[in-house]
């Protein structure tokens, strides 16, 4: 099959290359009608921009560096593949390297990122990065960078988050209208965007609901539940309590899990005993015993969204006015471990 060409776009559809050319990069400069008509034959003829010719052309690698904490995550998995297809359809390569909750690997990975000339980096911090001086430089230097999920209050550029605040009051206003009172909170470290606002929001739900707030009901693990041990101590000591909770909210994936393979183990009765809600993307929550109760994040979007910003950052660079940063809902999917009033 013969490689179809720019040329042979602007000719079949009758418009200029510079046209077809501005269109297939998602420029501003073209109209929405005219994008889709060049999108749509593009597809449909399977063309493919070259991407050695772009990069002698642009001074372009058409790659980006991706930084997450782990891709074994649902939650990460699907923001891959949200970036992924809108990077890859417009002329992109991802280049995707973990953190593993480690400042030093993220580190490392930002350098070896920016030795092999990525012309921009999408980044969601560790839970141990709190010195973000390596990325400080980078956008000094003009390097275009977005952060997503886990995103620092100090640096001027596109951020991608979900509302943690409204998902865990909504979570925890549920879990106090089931009939609970002593609702523990599960979490990664507090210096976290997302630790910082999930723990707002479960505050400002018990407070609105006339429950007095207390700091022993919440854990921090500080490996953001990377480390079974650490968040099995962290449950041990709420089990432990004269007062034990009778409701868990878990901020993420893994200290969801962790959380429920705590109370198993110690053959508490969900929600009976202690009623369960995690913030988790798990496409198996329903399968699982009992059906998690879970704080849903539109991960797919997020992940589009952050780099089309990205991409807009690299191709105009000088036509950044204002950065954004884009808010998702999340939504909270109800199920037996924490549905009914408790007995």
């Amino acid at each position: 099959m013969e490689t179809i060409t720019i040329k042979d776009i602007a000719r079949a559809l009758n418009l200029s290359t510079s046209t077809v050319s501005r269109a297939l990069r998602n420029s501003y400069e073209i109209n929405a009608e005219t994008k889709k008509l060049v999108m749509e034959y593009a597809e449909k003829m399977h063309y493919r921009p070259n991407p050695i010719a772009l990069s002698l052309r642009d001074s372009k690698s058409k790659s980006i560096g991706v930084i997450i904490p782990e891709i074994a995550n649902n939650f990460f998995s699907q923001l891959i593949n949200g970036i992924e297809s809108i990077a890859y359809s417009l002329g992109y390569h991802t280049v995707i390297f973990q953190s593993h909750e480690s400042y030093e690997r993220e580190v490392a990975n930002t350098n070896y990122l920016v030795s092999r000339k990525v012309d921009g980096l999408l980044v969601s911090l560790s839970s141990l990065t709190t010195d973000l001086v390596h990325f400080e430089e980078l956008i000094e230097k003009g390097m275009p960078i977005v952060f997503f999920d886990r995103v620092p209050n100090d640096i001027e550029t596109h951020k991608v988050v979900v509302d943690n605040f409204l998902g865990s009051y909504e979570a925890t206003e549920h879990l106090i209208q089931s009939g609970r009172r002593r609702i523990a909170h599960l979490t990664s470290p507090i210096y976290l965007s997302i630790a910082t606002e999930r723990l707002a929001g479960y505050k400002k739900a018990l407070e609105d609901n006339g429950i007095a707030f207390d700091e022993s009901y919440v854990k921090y693990c500080h490996h953001g539940g990377k480390l079974t041990t650490e968040n099995e101590a962290a449950m041990q000591e709420l089990l432990s309590m004269p007062e034990p909770p009778d409701a868990i909210l878990a901020a993420s994936d893994r200290l969801t899990s962790g959380c429920l393979s705590v109370l198993h183990k110690n053959h508490i009765r969900i929600p009976e005993e202690i009623a369960l809600v995690g913030f988790t993307n798990i496409g198996v929550a329903d399968l699982l015993n009992p059906p998690l109760t879970a704080v849903v994040q539109p991960a797919m979007e997020m992940g589009q969204q952050a780099v089309e910003l990205l991409i807009r950052l690299i191709e105009n660079p000088k036509k950044i006015s204002k950065f954004e940063t884009r808010s998702f809902k999340t939504s909270l999917m109800v199920r037996e471990s924490s549905a009914g009033s408790r007995s």
